[in-house]
């Protein structure tokens, strides 16, 4: 069964294509990055992975399904859950009620039935009692508890990634999306994502598909990375791979000089 697999990919924006006959595959469990300069695409593969644009060509198919042309609640449903490069919560709530709106796909109780709930024993109250079960186990997941009626707006950027986090775990996906999760954080927060991240995939099974910007934190963290420019494809493969390819050096440092990226080999020399 393939899990996840982007075939051929095009996004036209009349003359200009964003991401231009892309390919690649993630396998169930891995933790796969997308890494490339300002503009060349990477946000563009998301938003047509999870709904926002309609791809111009191409297949994205999760779980043997072609998943093209769904709208972004659809492809919620199906199991795939996303962060955003720019925080995406509401300011003017608590990170408890962030957090739950995640949990939207499973609430089965509309406007007016959820107006009439009684107490607990309801459906609507059974259900809210269930969802904030889960909730309070991502908080805890996440360390969150400190924060749980804080809100949102009145926190420390680091805090309200982690919380966007929470919300995409709160929707229980079996493929996180995560665009640029160590965009704007200084070294100790990225080494708090890092662990997340591995938390994550150890224990909930997710399956990570990331966009990230910081070289350091890919190349720790991935086991297998795309590199893109220009829409399309430069490589793929491990990270010492993608790491001394020429033509990722040259897109990093824009010249034919070697660029200061990290060597995984070496780290694994150093632990060792």
């Amino acid at each position: 069964m393939t899990f996840f697999a982007v075939s051929g990919l095009t996004m036209a924006f009349g003359g200009l294509k964003a991401a231009d006959d892309v390919s690649f595959e993630v396998a169930k469990g891995e933790i796969y990055a997308i890494i490339g300069p300002n503009g060349a695409g990477k946000t563009t593969i998301f938003n047509c992975i999870n709904g926002i644009y309609p791809p111009t060509e191409g297949k994205i198919i999760f779980r043997d399904k072609n998943i093209r042309g769904l709208s972004p609640d659809r492809v919620a449903r199906a199991g795939i859950a996303r962060t955003f490069q720019n925080i995406e919560l509401f300011s003017n709530m608590n990170t408890m009620e962030n957090i739950m709106l995640g949990r939207h796909l499973f609430m089965k109780t509309g406007l007016f039935r959820g107006g009439l709930m009684w107490g607990k024993k309801s459906f609507a109250g059974k259900e809210e009692i269930q969802n904030r079960r889960k909730v309070e186990e991502i908080i805890d997941l996440l360390e969150l508890q400190s924060f749980r009626n804080k809100m949102v707006g009145a926190l420390p950027y680091g805090i309200q990634k982690k919380i966007e986090l929470g919300r995409a775990l709160a929707a229980e996906p079996e493929l996180l999306l995560l665009d640029e999760p160590c965009a704007g954080m200084n070294a100790e927060e990225k080494q708090d994502v890092i662990f997340w991240i591995k938390d994550i995939q150890d224990e909930l099974g997710i399956t990570i598909l990331l966009i990230e910007h910081d070289m350091n934190m890919v190349m720790d963290i991935s086991n297998r990375i795309l590199a893109i420019n220009f829409g399309r494809k430069i490589t793929q493969g491990t990270p010492q791979q993608v790491s001394m390819h020429p033509e990722v050096l040259k897109a990093y440092l824009g010249g034919d000089d070697e660029p200061d990226l990290p060597d995984p080999a070496q780290k694994e020399h150093q632990q060792a």
